[in-house]
Protein backbone atom coordinates (compact mmCIF):
# COMPACT_ATOMS: atom_id res chain seq x y z
CA UNK A 1 0.00 0.00 0.00
CA UNK A 2 1.73 3.15 -1.29
CA UNK A 3 0.08 7.01 0.77
CA UNK A 4 0.18 10.25 -1.36
CA UNK A 5 1.66 13.41 0.40
CA UNK A 6 -1.63 14.52 0.72
CA UNK A 7 -2.92 11.55 2.77
CA UNK A 8 0.58 11.92 4.72
CA UNK A 9 0.09 15.14 5.89
CA UNK A 10 -3.86 14.41 6.81
CA UNK A 11 -2.94 11.75 9.03
CA UNK A 12 -0.12 13.52 10.24
CA UNK A 13 -2.96 15.66 11.13
CA UNK A 14 -5.03 13.80 12.27
CA UNK A 15 -2.89 12.03 14.67
CA UNK A 16 -1.82 15.53 16.55
CA UNK A 17 -4.84 16.58 16.69
CA UNK A 18 -6.37 13.17 18.49
CA UNK A 19 -2.80 12.40 20.38
CA UNK A 20 -2.13 9.29 19.23
CA UNK A 21 1.40 8.20 18.54
CA UNK A 22 3.23 9.81 15.39
CA UNK A 23 3.87 6.48 13.92
CA UNK A 24 2.93 6.06 10.74
CA UNK A 25 4.18 2.15 10.75
CA UNK A 26 2.32 1.38 13.41
CA UNK A 27 -0.80 3.03 12.15
CA UNK A 28 -1.01 1.11 9.10
CA UNK A 29 0.71 -2.38 10.46
CA UNK A 30 -2.60 -3.36 9.79
CA UNK A 31 -3.44 -1.80 6.26
CA UNK A 32 -3.05 -5.31 4.30
CA UNK A 33 -5.95 -7.41 2.58
CA UNK A 34 -4.72 -10.56 4.49
CA UNK A 35 -6.47 -12.62 2.06
CA UNK A 36 -9.79 -10.59 2.21
CA UNK A 37 -10.25 -11.47 -1.16
CA UNK A 38 -9.69 -15.00 -1.23
CA UNK A 39 -12.95 -16.92 -1.86
CA UNK A 40 -12.78 -20.06 -2.54
CA UNK A 41 -15.48 -21.20 -5.21
CA UNK A 42 -18.69 -22.94 -3.74
CA UNK A 43 -21.45 -24.72 -5.38
CA UNK A 44 -22.75 -24.49 -9.17
CA UNK A 45 -24.47 -21.03 -9.15
CA UNK A 46 -23.19 -17.60 -8.67
CA UNK A 47 -24.29 -14.46 -8.28
CA UNK A 48 -22.11 -11.12 -7.83
CA UNK A 49 -24.03 -8.03 -6.62
CA UNK A 50 -23.62 -4.17 -6.38
CA UNK A 51 -25.68 -1.52 -5.69
CA UNK A 52 -26.18 2.21 -5.45
CA UNK A 53 -22.94 3.39 -6.44
CA UNK A 54 -24.11 6.34 -7.44
CA UNK A 55 -22.60 7.02 -10.39
CA UNK A 56 -18.85 6.61 -7.86
CA UNK A 57 -16.83 6.05 -10.68
CA UNK A 58 -13.46 7.25 -8.91
CA UNK A 59 -12.60 5.76 -5.69
CA UNK A 60 -13.67 7.78 -2.86
CA UNK A 61 -13.98 8.30 1.28
CA UNK A 62 -17.18 7.15 2.80
CA UNK A 63 -18.23 7.60 6.20
CA UNK A 64 -20.77 4.64 7.67
CA UNK A 65 -23.57 5.99 9.50
CA UNK A 66 -23.45 6.49 13.45
CA UNK A 67 -27.33 7.12 13.87
CA UNK A 68 -29.37 4.20 12.46
CA UNK A 69 -32.56 3.63 14.39
CA UNK A 70 -34.81 0.78 14.23
CA UNK A 71 -38.73 0.82 15.96
CA UNK A 72 -41.31 -1.82 15.74
CA UNK A 73 -39.68 -5.35 14.95
CA UNK A 74 -36.48 -3.81 13.37
CA UNK A 75 -35.04 -2.55 16.95
CA UNK A 76 -32.09 -4.00 17.39
CA UNK A 77 -31.87 -6.02 14.24
CA UNK A 78 -29.64 -5.38 10.98
CA UNK A 79 -29.50 -2.90 9.34
CA UNK A 80 -30.26 -0.91 12.38
CA UNK A 81 -27.14 -1.40 14.52
CA UNK A 82 -24.36 0.56 13.85
CA UNK A 83 -20.78 1.34 15.50
CA UNK A 84 -19.60 -2.05 17.81
CA UNK A 85 -23.06 -3.18 18.02
CA UNK A 86 -22.91 -4.27 14.71
CA UNK A 87 -19.30 -5.52 14.78
CA UNK A 88 -20.66 -7.61 17.76
CA UNK A 89 -23.35 -8.81 15.60
CA UNK A 90 -21.74 -10.12 13.19
CA UNK A 91 -18.40 -11.20 14.07
CA UNK A 92 -15.67 -8.27 12.82
CA UNK A 93 -12.99 -7.80 15.07
CA UNK A 94 -12.54 -3.42 15.78
CA UNK A 95 -9.46 -1.87 14.19
CA UNK A 96 -9.16 -3.67 11.19
CA UNK A 97 -9.94 -2.64 7.20
CA UNK A 98 -13.51 -4.71 7.63
CA UNK A 99 -14.69 -2.73 10.85
CA UNK A 100 -13.93 0.55 9.23
CA UNK A 101 -15.97 -0.50 5.76
CA UNK A 102 -18.56 -1.60 7.87
CA UNK A 103 -19.06 1.22 10.35
CA UNK A 104 -17.87 4.69 11.42
CA UNK A 105 -15.33 3.48 14.01
CA UNK A 106 -12.24 5.16 13.85
CA UNK A 107 -12.86 7.17 10.64
CA UNK A 108 -10.76 9.73 10.23
CA UNK A 109 -7.68 7.65 11.16
CA UNK A 110 -8.95 4.54 9.74
CA UNK A 111 -9.71 6.36 6.22
CA UNK A 112 -5.69 7.31 5.88
CA UNK A 113 -4.96 3.78 7.19
CA UNK A 114 -7.07 2.04 4.68
CA UNK A 115 -7.23 4.37 2.40
CA UNK A 116 -10.29 5.16 -0.18
CA UNK A 117 -13.08 2.76 -1.20
CA UNK A 118 -14.65 2.07 -4.49
CA UNK A 119 -13.74 2.91 -7.87
CA UNK A 120 -14.95 0.93 -10.91
CA UNK A 121 -10.93 0.29 -11.55
CA UNK A 122 -11.01 -1.31 -8.43
CA UNK A 123 -14.30 -2.91 -8.64
CA UNK A 124 -13.90 -4.17 -12.38
CA UNK A 125 -10.35 -5.66 -11.01
CA UNK A 126 -12.58 -7.69 -7.88
CA UNK A 127 -15.45 -8.66 -10.35
CA UNK A 128 -12.26 -10.22 -12.84
CA UNK A 129 -10.72 -11.86 -9.85
CA UNK A 130 -14.36 -13.35 -8.69
CA UNK A 131 -15.66 -14.50 -11.93
CA UNK A 132 -11.64 -16.07 -12.70
CA UNK A 133 -13.26 -18.97 -10.73
CA UNK A 134 -16.88 -18.59 -11.37
CA UNK A 135 -16.35 -18.09 -14.86
CA UNK A 136 -20.22 -17.97 -15.23
CA UNK A 137 -21.26 -15.84 -12.74
CA UNK A 138 -23.55 -13.14 -13.11
CA UNK A 139 -22.96 -9.44 -11.84
CA UNK A 140 -26.29 -7.77 -10.70
CA UNK A 141 -26.73 -4.09 -10.63
CA UNK A 142 -29.34 -3.25 -8.02
CA UNK A 143 -30.13 0.28 -9.45
CA UNK A 144 -29.40 3.94 -8.73
CA UNK A 145 -26.40 3.74 -11.04
CA UNK A 146 -26.87 6.65 -13.31
CA UNK A 147 -26.89 9.65 -10.67
CA UNK A 148 -24.88 11.31 -8.22
CA UNK A 149 -22.11 12.85 -9.81
CA UNK A 150 -21.04 15.58 -12.17
CA UNK A 151 -20.40 13.49 -15.14
CA UNK A 152 -23.71 11.35 -14.63
CA UNK A 153 -25.69 14.25 -14.83
CA UNK A 154 -24.17 16.22 -17.39
CA UNK A 155 -23.48 12.99 -20.27
CA UNK A 156 -27.14 12.01 -18.83
CA UNK A 157 -26.26 9.13 -17.39
CA UNK A 158 -23.97 8.08 -20.30
CA UNK A 159 -20.98 7.81 -18.50
CA UNK A 160 -22.40 4.99 -16.60
CA UNK A 161 -23.83 3.60 -18.94
CA UNK A 162 -20.40 2.75 -20.94
CA UNK A 163 -18.83 2.07 -17.39
CA UNK A 164 -21.24 -0.91 -16.37
CA UNK A 165 -20.75 -2.61 -19.98
CA UNK A 166 -17.11 -2.23 -19.42
CA UNK A 167 -17.52 -3.90 -16.01
CA UNK A 168 -19.82 -6.84 -17.58
CA UNK A 169 -23.24 -5.69 -15.86
CA UNK A 170 -25.69 -9.07 -16.54
CA UNK A 171 -28.42 -7.82 -15.10
CA UNK A 172 -29.96 -4.17 -14.00
CA UNK A 173 -33.07 -2.93 -11.80
CA UNK A 174 -33.44 1.23 -11.25
CA UNK A 175 -34.73 3.48 -9.23
CA UNK A 176 -33.09 6.78 -9.49
CA UNK A 177 -32.36 6.52 -13.39
CA UNK A 178 -36.21 7.23 -13.50
CA UNK A 179 -35.25 10.87 -13.20
CA UNK A 180 -33.41 10.97 -16.49
CA UNK A 181 -36.89 10.79 -17.54
CA UNK A 182 -38.78 7.71 -19.01
CA UNK A 183 -37.49 8.93 -22.88
CA UNK A 184 -34.01 8.36 -21.95
CA UNK A 185 -34.67 5.45 -19.85
CA UNK A 186 -35.95 3.58 -22.41
CA UNK A 187 -33.25 4.96 -25.25
CA UNK A 188 -30.47 3.46 -23.02
CA UNK A 189 -32.48 0.27 -22.80
CA UNK A 190 -33.30 -0.31 -26.32
CA UNK A 191 -29.71 1.07 -27.70
CA UNK A 192 -26.41 0.77 -25.21
CA UNK A 193 -28.31 -2.25 -23.28
CA UNK A 194 -29.62 -3.87 -26.42
CA UNK A 195 -28.16 -7.40 -26.26
CA UNK A 196 -25.98 -7.18 -23.38
CA UNK A 197 -27.98 -5.63 -19.99
CA UNK A 198 -31.47 -7.19 -19.16
CA UNK A 199 -32.93 -4.73 -17.75
CA UNK A 200 -35.74 -5.84 -15.12
CA UNK A 201 -38.90 -4.79 -12.78
CA UNK A 202 -41.87 -6.79 -12.25
CA UNK A 203 -43.40 -3.58 -10.60
CA UNK A 204 -43.60 -1.05 -12.98
CA UNK A 205 -46.79 -1.03 -15.00
CA UNK A 206 -48.22 1.58 -17.51
CA UNK A 207 -51.02 3.47 -15.78
CA UNK A 208 -53.99 3.22 -18.66
CA UNK A 209 -53.65 -0.54 -19.28
CA UNK A 210 -51.51 -2.18 -16.41
CA UNK A 211 -49.28 -3.76 -19.18
CA UNK A 212 -45.67 -4.20 -18.08
CA UNK A 213 -43.30 -1.73 -18.61
CA UNK A 214 -40.22 -3.79 -18.49
CA UNK A 215 -39.23 -7.25 -18.77
CA UNK A 216 -40.50 -8.39 -15.21
CA UNK A 217 -37.57 -11.57 -14.52
CA UNK A 218 -34.65 -12.69 -17.25
CA UNK A 219 -34.02 -17.09 -17.35
CA UNK A 220 -31.00 -17.76 -17.50
CA UNK A 221 -28.96 -20.91 -17.35
CA UNK A 222 -25.46 -21.51 -15.32
CA UNK A 223 -23.58 -24.93 -14.87
CA UNK A 224 -26.87 -26.96 -16.15
CA UNK A 225 -29.45 -25.29 -13.35
CA UNK A 226 -31.92 -22.81 -14.65
CA UNK A 227 -31.70 -19.70 -12.56
CA UNK A 228 -34.71 -16.32 -12.37
CA UNK A 229 -33.54 -12.66 -12.05
CA UNK A 230 -36.68 -10.76 -10.81
CA UNK A 231 -36.43 -6.88 -10.86
CA UNK A 232 -38.04 -5.07 -8.05
CA UNK A 233 -37.74 -1.05 -8.90
CA UNK A 234 -37.97 1.47 -6.06
CA UNK A 235 -41.70 0.95 -4.92
CA UNK A 236 -42.46 5.07 -4.38
CA UNK A 237 -40.41 6.42 -7.51
CA UNK A 238 -42.97 9.08 -8.85
CA UNK A 239 -43.69 10.01 -4.94
CA UNK A 240 -39.93 10.66 -4.08
CA UNK A 241 -39.02 12.55 -7.15
CA UNK A 242 -41.15 14.91 -9.59
CA UNK A 243 -43.89 12.92 -11.28
CA UNK A 244 -43.55 14.26 -14.42
CA UNK A 245 -40.03 11.85 -15.24
CA UNK A 246 -42.72 8.88 -15.40
CA UNK A 247 -45.90 10.36 -16.67
CA UNK A 248 -47.27 7.29 -17.52
CA UNK A 249 -45.92 4.99 -15.02
CA UNK A 250 -47.56 2.84 -11.83
CA UNK A 251 -45.17 1.58 -9.27
CA UNK A 252 -45.34 0.49 -6.01
CA UNK A 253 -44.43 -2.98 -4.05
CA UNK A 254 -46.99 -4.80 -6.25
CA UNK A 255 -46.23 -8.21 -3.44
CA UNK A 256 -48.99 -9.97 -5.50
CA UNK A 257 -47.83 -9.54 -8.91
CA UNK A 258 -44.47 -10.52 -7.67
CA UNK A 259 -45.57 -14.01 -5.79
CA UNK A 260 -47.29 -14.66 -9.79
CA UNK A 261 -43.74 -13.47 -10.87
CA UNK A 262 -41.99 -16.28 -8.68
CA UNK A 263 -44.46 -18.82 -9.79
CA UNK A 264 -44.56 -18.04 -13.08
CA UNK A 265 -40.37 -18.51 -13.23
CA UNK A 266 -40.76 -21.68 -11.27
CA UNK A 267 -43.23 -22.93 -13.67
CA UNK A 268 -41.31 -22.52 -16.35
CA UNK A 269 -38.37 -24.97 -14.33
CA UNK A 270 -36.03 -22.13 -12.54
CA UNK A 271 -34.12 -24.23 -10.03
CA UNK A 272 -32.93 -21.13 -7.88
CA UNK A 273 -35.09 -17.58 -7.59
CA UNK A 274 -32.84 -14.28 -6.84
CA UNK A 275 -34.97 -10.68 -6.75
CA UNK A 276 -32.99 -8.02 -7.71
CA UNK A 277 -34.57 -5.60 -5.41
CA UNK A 278 -34.34 -1.52 -4.81
CA UNK A 279 -37.14 -1.96 -2.21
CA UNK A 280 -34.68 -1.12 0.79
CA UNK A 281 -33.71 -3.31 3.64
CA UNK A 282 -36.52 -3.27 6.13
CA UNK A 283 -39.40 -3.44 3.14
CA UNK A 284 -37.20 -6.38 1.66
CA UNK A 285 -37.08 -8.51 4.88
CA UNK A 286 -41.29 -7.82 4.79
CA UNK A 287 -41.68 -9.38 1.07
CA UNK A 288 -39.43 -12.35 2.03
CA UNK A 289 -41.82 -12.86 4.82
CA UNK A 290 -44.88 -13.14 3.00
CA UNK A 291 -43.94 -13.82 -0.76
CA UNK A 292 -43.15 -17.99 -1.33
CA UNK A 293 -40.09 -18.88 -3.47
CA UNK A 294 -37.82 -16.79 -3.44
CA UNK A 295 -34.22 -17.97 -2.86
CA UNK A 296 -32.87 -14.78 -2.17
CA UNK A 297 -33.67 -10.90 -2.28
CA UNK A 298 -30.25 -9.24 -3.07
CA UNK A 299 -30.94 -5.29 -2.04
CA UNK A 300 -30.39 -2.04 -2.23
CA UNK A 301 -31.94 1.64 -1.84
CA UNK A 302 -31.21 1.85 1.76
CA UNK A 303 -27.28 1.91 1.04
CA UNK A 304 -26.74 -1.27 4.03
CA UNK A 305 -23.42 -2.83 4.24
CA UNK A 306 -24.38 -5.72 5.97
CA UNK A 307 -21.84 -8.59 5.91
CA UNK A 308 -23.80 -10.96 6.83
CA UNK A 309 -27.53 -12.58 5.40
CA UNK A 310 -30.84 -12.26 7.33
CA UNK A 311 -32.66 -15.39 6.84
CA UNK A 312 -36.42 -14.80 7.23
CA UNK A 313 -38.86 -17.72 7.23
CA UNK A 314 -42.15 -17.70 5.08
CA UNK A 315 -44.65 -19.98 4.22
CA UNK A 316 -42.03 -21.80 1.53
CA UNK A 317 -39.39 -22.17 3.61
CA UNK A 318 -36.86 -19.43 4.01
CA UNK A 319 -35.42 -16.32 2.07
CA UNK A 320 -31.88 -15.04 1.76
CA UNK A 321 -32.01 -10.70 2.24
CA UNK A 322 -28.32 -9.35 1.34
CA UNK A 323 -27.83 -5.30 0.95
CA UNK A 324 -24.86 -4.44 -0.35
CA UNK A 325 -23.88 -0.87 0.50
CA UNK A 326 -23.19 2.03 -1.90
CA UNK A 327 -21.00 4.27 -3.71
CA UNK A 328 -19.19 1.23 -5.46
CA UNK A 329 -17.36 0.08 -2.59
CA UNK A 330 -18.85 -3.52 -1.55
CA UNK A 331 -19.26 -6.62 -3.86
CA UNK A 332 -21.75 -9.36 -2.46
CA UNK A 333 -20.74 -13.09 -3.97
CA UNK A 334 -23.33 -15.14 -3.05
CA UNK A 335 -22.60 -18.89 -4.23
CA UNK A 336 -25.49 -21.84 -4.26
CA UNK A 337 -25.38 -25.66 -4.50
CA UNK A 338 -27.74 -26.98 -6.27
CA UNK A 339 -28.46 -30.71 -6.20
CA UNK A 340 -31.10 -32.40 -8.37
CA UNK A 341 -33.08 -28.89 -8.58
CA UNK A 342 -32.88 -28.07 -5.15
CA UNK A 343 -30.73 -25.47 -3.18
CA UNK A 344 -28.72 -27.53 -0.98
CA UNK A 345 -26.53 -25.25 0.36
CA UNK A 346 -25.38 -21.69 -0.04
CA UNK A 347 -22.30 -18.71 0.72
CA UNK A 348 -22.55 -15.08 1.03
CA UNK A 349 -19.46 -12.99 1.50
CA UNK A 350 -19.90 -8.78 1.22
CA UNK A 351 -16.54 -7.46 0.19
CA UNK A 352 -15.48 -3.89 0.81
CA UNK A 353 -13.96 -2.14 -2.35
CA UNK A 354 -10.42 -1.40 -1.11
CA UNK A 355 -8.40 1.01 -3.59
CA UNK A 356 -5.43 0.41 -1.89
CA UNK A 357 -5.52 -3.74 -1.77
CA UNK A 358 -6.59 -3.94 -5.51
CA UNK A 359 -4.72 -2.72 -8.26
CA UNK A 360 -6.69 -0.78 -10.98
CA UNK A 361 -8.49 -2.29 -13.65
CA UNK A 362 -6.46 -1.01 -17.02
CA UNK A 363 -9.42 -1.07 -19.10
CA UNK A 364 -11.89 0.19 -16.91
CA UNK A 365 -9.37 2.89 -15.67
CA UNK A 366 -8.73 3.85 -19.74
CA UNK A 367 -12.30 4.88 -20.18
CA UNK A 368 -12.89 6.55 -17.03
CA UNK A 369 -10.04 8.89 -18.34
CA UNK A 370 -11.71 9.39 -21.11
CA UNK A 371 -14.95 10.25 -19.86
CA UNK A 372 -13.80 12.77 -17.58
CA UNK A 373 -10.98 14.01 -19.67
CA UNK A 374 -13.73 16.74 -20.89
CA UNK A 375 -14.47 17.81 -17.29
CA UNK A 376 -11.75 18.25 -15.41
CA UNK A 377 -11.22 21.64 -15.38
CA UNK A 378 -14.69 22.18 -14.02
CA UNK A 379 -14.51 19.05 -11.63
CA UNK A 380 -11.25 19.85 -9.93
CA UNK A 381 -12.22 23.95 -9.27
CA UNK A 382 -11.62 24.56 -6.06
CA UNK A 383 -14.05 26.08 -4.05
CA UNK A 384 -12.48 25.69 -0.56
CA UNK A 385 -11.08 23.89 2.14
CA UNK A 386 -12.30 22.00 5.01
CA UNK A 387 -11.61 22.17 8.61
CA UNK A 388 -12.89 19.22 9.67
CA UNK A 389 -14.79 15.89 8.36
CA UNK A 390 -17.90 16.59 5.98
CA UNK A 391 -19.96 13.64 5.89
CA UNK A 392 -23.91 12.84 4.89
CA UNK A 393 -24.93 9.38 6.53
CA UNK A 394 -27.38 9.65 9.46
CA UNK A 395 -31.04 9.62 10.07
CA UNK A 396 -30.97 13.28 11.46
CA UNK A 397 -28.15 15.47 10.50
CA UNK A 398 -24.77 15.42 8.60
CA UNK A 399 -21.90 17.81 8.71
CA UNK A 400 -21.80 17.85 4.71
CA UNK A 401 -26.37 18.55 4.74
CA UNK A 402 -25.46 21.44 7.56
CA UNK A 403 -22.86 22.87 5.02
CA UNK A 404 -26.00 23.27 2.68
CA UNK A 405 -28.58 24.54 5.09
CA UNK A 406 -26.50 27.23 6.19
CA UNK A 407 -25.49 28.27 2.98
CA UNK A 408 -29.27 28.06 1.32
CA UNK A 409 -29.96 30.49 4.60
CA UNK A 410 -26.92 32.86 4.15
CA UNK A 411 -26.95 33.49 0.30
CA UNK A 412 -30.83 33.93 0.47
CA UNK A 413 -31.53 35.16 3.21
CA UNK A 414 -34.00 32.90 4.82
CA UNK A 415 -34.55 31.74 8.12
CA UNK A 416 -34.84 28.26 8.05
CA UNK A 417 -33.81 25.46 5.32
CA UNK A 418 -34.23 22.21 4.87
CA UNK A 419 -32.14 19.74 2.82
CA UNK A 420 -33.59 16.16 1.82
CA UNK A 421 -32.56 12.75 3.44
CA UNK A 422 -30.68 12.09 0.70
CA UNK A 423 -28.53 8.76 1.77
CA UNK A 424 -26.13 9.29 -1.42
CA UNK A 425 -22.60 11.68 -0.95
CA UNK A 426 -19.49 11.13 0.12
CA UNK A 427 -17.22 11.88 2.78
CA UNK A 428 -14.08 14.31 2.68
CA UNK A 429 -11.24 14.25 5.33
CA UNK A 430 -10.22 17.10 7.17
CA UNK A 431 -7.86 19.68 5.45
CA UNK A 432 -9.06 19.10 2.07
CA UNK A 433 -9.63 21.04 -0.95
CA UNK A 434 -13.51 21.33 -1.53
CA UNK A 435 -13.47 20.63 -5.33
CA UNK A 436 -16.45 21.32 -7.40
CA UNK A 437 -16.75 17.55 -7.74
CA UNK A 438 -17.45 17.16 -4.05
CA UNK A 439 -19.86 19.44 -4.33
CA UNK A 440 -21.63 18.16 -7.05
CA UNK A 441 -20.97 14.41 -5.40
CA UNK A 442 -23.96 16.08 -2.90
CA UNK A 443 -25.92 17.83 -4.96
CA UNK A 444 -26.25 16.26 -8.72
CA UNK A 445 -29.94 15.31 -9.87
CA UNK A 446 -31.88 16.66 -12.39
CA UNK A 447 -34.16 18.99 -10.49
CA UNK A 448 -31.78 20.67 -7.71
CA UNK A 449 -33.27 23.90 -8.15
CA UNK A 450 -33.05 25.89 -5.19
CA UNK A 451 -36.14 27.49 -3.52
CA UNK A 452 -37.42 30.33 -1.02
CA UNK A 453 -41.06 30.10 -0.19
CA UNK A 454 -43.19 31.28 2.53
CA UNK A 455 -44.48 28.12 4.70
CA UNK A 456 -46.86 28.53 8.11
CA UNK A 457 -45.76 26.67 11.17
CA UNK A 458 -48.58 24.54 10.61
CA UNK A 459 -46.90 23.52 7.42
CA UNK A 460 -43.43 22.84 8.39
CA UNK A 461 -45.33 20.86 10.91
CA UNK A 462 -47.07 18.74 8.16
CA UNK A 463 -43.82 18.62 6.43
CA UNK A 464 -41.29 17.44 9.26
CA UNK A 465 -44.22 14.90 10.42
CA UNK A 466 -44.57 13.04 6.98
CA UNK A 467 -40.77 13.27 6.32
CA UNK A 468 -40.53 11.02 9.92
CA UNK A 469 -43.47 8.86 9.10
CA UNK A 470 -41.59 8.01 5.72
CA UNK A 471 -38.71 7.14 8.11
CA UNK A 472 -40.38 5.45 11.48
CA UNK A 473 -43.63 4.12 10.89
CA UNK A 474 -43.65 0.47 12.56
CA UNK A 475 -44.93 -1.40 8.84
CA UNK A 476 -42.20 -1.31 6.57
CA UNK A 477 -44.33 -1.29 3.82
CA UNK A 478 -45.21 2.36 4.57
CA UNK A 479 -41.35 3.71 4.44
CA UNK A 480 -39.52 4.80 1.30
CA UNK A 481 -36.23 4.90 2.86
CA UNK A 482 -34.04 7.89 3.30
CA UNK A 483 -33.63 10.12 5.98
CA UNK A 484 -34.94 12.73 8.18
CA UNK A 485 -35.09 15.78 6.24
CA UNK A 486 -32.07 17.95 7.24
CA UNK A 487 -33.11 21.19 8.79
CA UNK A 488 -31.16 24.41 8.96
CA UNK A 489 -31.96 27.31 11.64
CA UNK A 490 -35.05 25.80 13.64
CA UNK A 491 -34.77 23.10 16.68
CA UNK A 492 -36.66 21.10 17.12
CA UNK A 493 -37.77 17.06 19.02
CA UNK A 494 -38.54 13.81 17.58
CA UNK A 495 -40.11 11.05 19.32
CA UNK A 496 -39.67 7.75 16.48
CA UNK A 497 -42.37 5.56 18.39
CA UNK A 498 -44.86 8.27 18.18
CA UNK A 499 -47.65 7.44 16.23
CA UNK A 500 -48.22 9.55 12.79
CA UNK A 501 -48.72 13.43 13.67
CA UNK A 502 -46.91 13.32 17.10
CA UNK A 503 -43.32 12.63 16.22
CA UNK A 504 -42.38 16.31 15.78
CA UNK A 505 -42.20 18.34 18.84
CA UNK A 506 -41.24 21.65 20.66
CA UNK A 507 -40.20 23.32 17.62
CA UNK A 508 -37.95 26.81 18.12
CA UNK A 509 -36.32 29.42 16.13
CA UNK A 510 -33.74 31.46 18.29
CA UNK A 511 -35.46 29.64 21.24
CA UNK A 512 -39.13 30.73 20.24
CA UNK A 513 -41.77 28.21 20.02
CA UNK A 514 -43.09 28.25 16.09
CA UNK A 515 -46.22 29.41 15.38
CA UNK A 516 -48.74 27.36 13.77
CA UNK A 517 -50.34 30.18 11.90
CA UNK A 518 -47.32 32.70 11.12
CA UNK A 519 -45.25 32.48 7.57
CA UNK A 520 -41.75 31.78 7.98
CA UNK A 521 -38.60 32.33 5.17
CA UNK A 522 -37.83 29.17 4.85
CA UNK A 523 -35.15 27.73 1.94
CA UNK A 524 -34.89 24.58 0.20
CA UNK A 525 -33.83 22.65 -2.82
CA UNK A 526 -34.88 19.60 -4.97
CA UNK A 527 -38.77 20.23 -5.48
CA UNK A 528 -40.75 17.43 -6.75
CA UNK A 529 -43.32 19.90 -7.54
CA UNK A 530 -43.56 20.21 -11.86
CA UNK A 531 -42.86 23.53 -13.20
CA UNK A 532 -40.13 24.61 -10.20
CA UNK A 533 -37.34 26.58 -10.51
CA UNK A 534 -34.41 28.19 -9.30
CA UNK A 535 -31.22 28.32 -8.99
CA UNK A 536 -29.22 25.37 -9.23
CA UNK A 537 -28.05 24.44 -5.19
CA UNK A 538 -24.49 24.03 -6.28
CA UNK A 539 -24.15 27.28 -7.74
CA UNK A 540 -25.63 28.62 -3.96
CA UNK A 541 -23.40 26.77 -1.99
CA UNK A 542 -20.27 27.14 -4.43
CA UNK A 543 -20.63 30.80 -3.66
CA UNK A 544 -21.00 30.22 0.30
CA UNK A 545 -17.86 28.15 0.25
CA UNK A 546 -15.92 30.83 -2.01
CA UNK A 547 -17.04 33.22 0.62
CA UNK A 548 -16.23 31.42 3.71
CA UNK A 549 -12.81 29.91 1.69
CA UNK A 550 -12.07 27.48 4.94
CA UNK A 551 -15.12 25.80 6.07
CA UNK A 552 -15.26 25.78 9.92
CA UNK A 553 -15.68 23.18 12.16
CA UNK A 554 -19.39 22.45 12.12
CA UNK A 555 -21.96 20.73 14.78
CA UNK A 556 -24.61 19.46 12.62
CA UNK A 557 -28.37 20.45 13.76
CA UNK A 558 -29.94 17.47 15.44
CA UNK A 559 -33.42 16.80 17.38
CA UNK A 560 -33.45 16.19 20.57
CA UNK A 561 -34.56 12.49 20.38
CA UNK A 562 -36.95 11.07 22.73
CA UNK A 563 -37.56 7.33 23.74
CA UNK A 564 -34.30 5.60 22.13
CA UNK A 565 -32.31 5.54 25.19
CA UNK A 566 -30.26 2.05 24.66
CA UNK A 567 -31.36 1.88 21.09
CA UNK A 568 -28.32 0.10 19.18
CA UNK A 569 -28.87 2.08 16.27
CA UNK A 570 -27.08 4.99 18.33
CA UNK A 571 -22.98 4.88 18.02
CA UNK A 572 -21.76 5.88 21.30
Amino acid sequence: MSMSRREFLQLMGIAAASGMALNTKSLLAQASPDNLYDIPKFGNVHFLHFTDCHAQLKPIYFREPTVNLGVGEAFGRPPHLVGEALLKYVGVKPHTPEAHAFSALDFEQAALTYGKVGGFSHLSTLVKRMKANRPDALLLDGGDTWQGSATALWTNGQDMVDACLELGVDVMTAHWEMTLGDKRVQEIIEKDFNGHVDFVAQNVKTLDFEDPVFNPYVMKEMNGVSVAIIGQAFPYTPIAHPRHFVPDWSFGIQEQNMQKMVDEARGKGAKVVVVLSHNGMDVDIKMASRVRGIDAIMGGHTHDGIPVPIMVDNPGGKTIVTNAGSNSKFLGVLDFKVVNGHVEDFKYKLLPVFSHFLQADAEMETLITKIRAPYESKLNEKLGVTADTLYRRGNFNGTYDQVIVDALMEVKGAEMAFSPGFRWGTSLLPNTDVLMENLMDQTATTYSHSTLTEMKGSQIKAIMEDVADNLFNPDPYYQQGGDMVRVGGMTYAIEPNAKMGSRIQDMRLNGKHIDANKAYKVAGWAPVAEGASGEPVWDVVATWIRDKKIIPTIKPNVPRIIGMDGNPGFMS
